[in-house]
């Protein structure tokens, strides 16, 4: 009986630590707060598809299950290709889907969590082609797994310590180049918008800052620059889409407001309350973020017609 006692016990302090140590964030990740969002996520029972929206990244049980649906039975033309990189390192693997339409389509690159270029972010790309849109979801991580792979030798959790290699210079020129290879799609129209997603969202709005040929872009929960002088030299039209419970990141929106007025560019923010970080990815929420659906629900179409307005 002792015995049994003991290895219970020790099997409680064994599983506990490992909680401990599953959901805590590395300490220098600016975005490990988002992975830690994602572990805790709750799985209640999930409503309804609406197709109208992108997949859900946090389905019962296998959280890429909608995902998988999607890409599976999209009727859409999907090419995997690597861009030539510009400093001569790895090229660029990149997933694009292209639309049923008959005249040419504006490009959106579709800019990945920490995560990598996951199932997920490839499940938006094509939602949004199904909008229209030739959608170029460039893997960031191509070059840093091993044997010169990226997000798939990598994995999710190998890509959240990898992603802090890359520099504000790395996420520029990846862009550049996926930028420079959209010009040579035939059925491009020529313009181009970026969307992203948290560290993606700080990516996308870092190229509107840096790049005064885009066209638009839109930052889902993406962190923004402290300082109104870093948005000095903004061209591109921005959308910011933020959660309620989200001050880490909301906490910059008014300096951001303050740069772009002074750049004379535009900038549309919106606060969806009770959604949290990472909405539209975790659209079935967890106990502190209930209202992720609803905001997904409300940004979803902003993005579409935000897209549409400045690259038709």
């Amino acid at each position: 009986m002792r015995v049994a006692v003991l290895a219970g016990a020790l099997a409680l302090v064994s599983t506990t630590a490992f909680a401990q140590n599953a959901t805590k964030p590395a300490a220098d990740d600016p975005h490990a707060g988002h992975a830690m969002e994602m572990q805790q996520a709750a799985a209640p029972a999930a409503a309804p598809r609406n197709p109208s929206l992108p997949p859900t990244g946090d389905a019962p049980g296998d959280k890429y299950a909608e995902v998988k649906k999607q890409l599976e039975s999209s009727p859409r033309h999907v090419d995997w290709v690597d861009i030539k990189a510009s400093n001569g390192g790895a090229p660029i693997k990149s997933f694009i889907v292209y639309p049923e339409r008959r005249d040419k389509a504006p490009v959106v690159i579709v800019v990945q969590e920490i995560f990598g270029l996951t199932d997920w972010i490839r499940g938006v790309a094509d939602q949004l082609a199904k909008e229209g849109f030739i959608a170029i979801a460039p893997d960031f991580m191509s070059g840093l797994g091993a044997n010169g792979g990226g997000s798939a030798e990598l994995g999710e959790q190998g890509s959240t310590q990898a992603i802090g290699k890359l520099t504000d210079d790395d996420k520029v020129r990846i862009l550049n180049d996926v930028r420079a290879y959209a010009a040579t799609i035939p059925s491009a129209n020529g313009k181009l918008g970026v969307v992203g997603f948290c560290w993606g969202g700080g990516t996308a709005f870092l190229y509107a800052r840096k790049q005064p040929a885009l066209n638009a872009a839109v930052s889902y929960y993406g962190p923004m620059p402290a300082d109104p002088a870093e948005f000095a030299t903004t061209k591109a039209p921005v959308l910011g889409l933020y959660g309620g419970n989200d001050n880490r990141v909301n906490a910059n929106i008014d300096k951001a407001k303050e740069g772009m007025a002074k750049a004379g560019a535009t900038y549309e923010p919106h606060i969806f309350d009770g959604a949290g970080h990472g909405f539209l990815r975790a659209q079935n929420g967890n106990a502190n973020a209930t209202g992720n659906l609803k905001a997904t629900e409300q940004a979803w179409p902003l993005t579409v017609e935000w897209l549409k307005k400045y690259t038709k």
